[in-house]
């Protein structure tokens, strides 16, 4: 046959044939094989530690101001280094931004931080920054100028004694933000002058439910609204309950010490008899209705809530629906 013929039958074969692939029945998998590749697996993946879950799931909370804090923004406040999944945290004693560091030793919020830095009103170890972003070591030296200084002893804070049907925050629509009683009309009688000045960026420091009445702070100072609800804090408020229903021991017992609420154990409280149908709660923490919901899980109804002091600041003679100043003696 001529060579020709003969390659053209070689193509014909080769494109007939049917695939290995296909004839070959597929070998059944070894288990003690899989079970070797599954180790060598688990050996070569680093384990990640619990900080990025348990940065994730606090992320998600609201905190007392009703804002959810990014994940980006919890990790920056934990040391955990983006880069690192694992949970990699910075060097404690290595650089840390400026604003970061001023926010740590209570001078002033971050957001205030970046506003003096710009500025050029902040000093680190005798040298003006005023360049967003700069880090420092945290045993560097920061001082705030005159002019910083001024700015924040001008700065107010204001303490209202809530009504029941306004909310403490930004509302919904139909309802009434509490902002709206800082008016010369309300100003409790023997304070200073209300000045427009005062109104320019004063936001609540705590909530306080729409059906609660009692004392609620505002401010313009970033320090006085980290001392409340910054991560750290550690200024209890008290509140004078009023319920309907029967308290046993052991739902007395739980008020205290050992309630969760929504999966998460709660700090310990001190809750007693005021009298025979009011409680009086001091808390810690300010989960959303918090007090509300713990009796709600003894069997009891709230009918009247009342926050009656905040660290070492009472509400005293305020009267419902006025507010005064924060005095320049007082401290929470």
């Amino acid at each position: 046959m001529p060579p020709t013929i003969l390659a053209k039958q070689a193509v014909i074969n080769l494109a007939t044939r049917p695939s290995t692939k296909q004839r070959t029945p597929q070998q059944p998998r070894d288990p003690r094989v899989a079970a070797v590749r599954r180790a060598e697996k688990t050996v070569a993946t680093p384990t990640r530690t619990s900080a990025p879950s348990r940065a994730r799931k606090i992320a998600q909370r609201n905190d007392e101001t009703g804002h959810v804090r990014s994940e980006q923004r919890l990790k920056e406040e934990q040391g955990i280094d983006p880069r690192f999944p694992g949970g990699s945290t910075h060097d404690v004693n290595g650089p840390v931004r400026l604003s970061k560091r001023m926010s740590e030793l209570g001078l002033c919020s971050r957001r205030e931080a970046d506003a003096l830095i710009e500025r050029g009103w902040v000093y680190v170890d005798g040298e003006r920054v005023s360049e967003l972003g700069t880090k420092i070591l945290p045993h560097q030296k920061i001082v705030l100028n005159q002019a910083a200084r001024n700015q924040q002893q001008s700065r107010v804070t204001i303490l209202l004694n809530k009504p029941i049907g306004f909310v403490s925050g930004q509302p919904e629509p139909g309802y009434k933000p509490a902002v709206l009683l800082i008016n010369p009309q309300n100003l409790m009688a023997g304070q200073q002058a209300w000045q427009p000045e005062h109104m320019r960026s004063l936001a609540p420091a705590g909530r306080l439910d729409i059906d609660s009445t009692g004392l609620l702070v505002m401010t313009q100072d970033g320090r006085v609204a980290k001392t409340l609800i910054g991560e750290d804090s550690e200024i209890d408020k008290e509140y004078l309950v009023r319920v309907e229903g029967r308290l046993t021991v052991e739902g007395m017992k739980l008020l205290n010490h050992g309630m969760m609420l929504d999966g998460v154990k709660l700090k310990p409280a001190e809750v007693t008899w005021q009298n025979e149908d009011q409680l009086r709660f001091v808390l810690w923490e300010g989960r959303h209705r918090q007090i509300r919901r713990m009796c709600e899980l003894v069997g009891l109804r709230v009918v009247g809530l009342k926050r009656i002091r905040i660290g070492r600041v009472l509400l005293g003679t305020l009267p419902v629906g006025q507010w005064r100043f924060l005095a320049p003696h007082e401290a929470f």
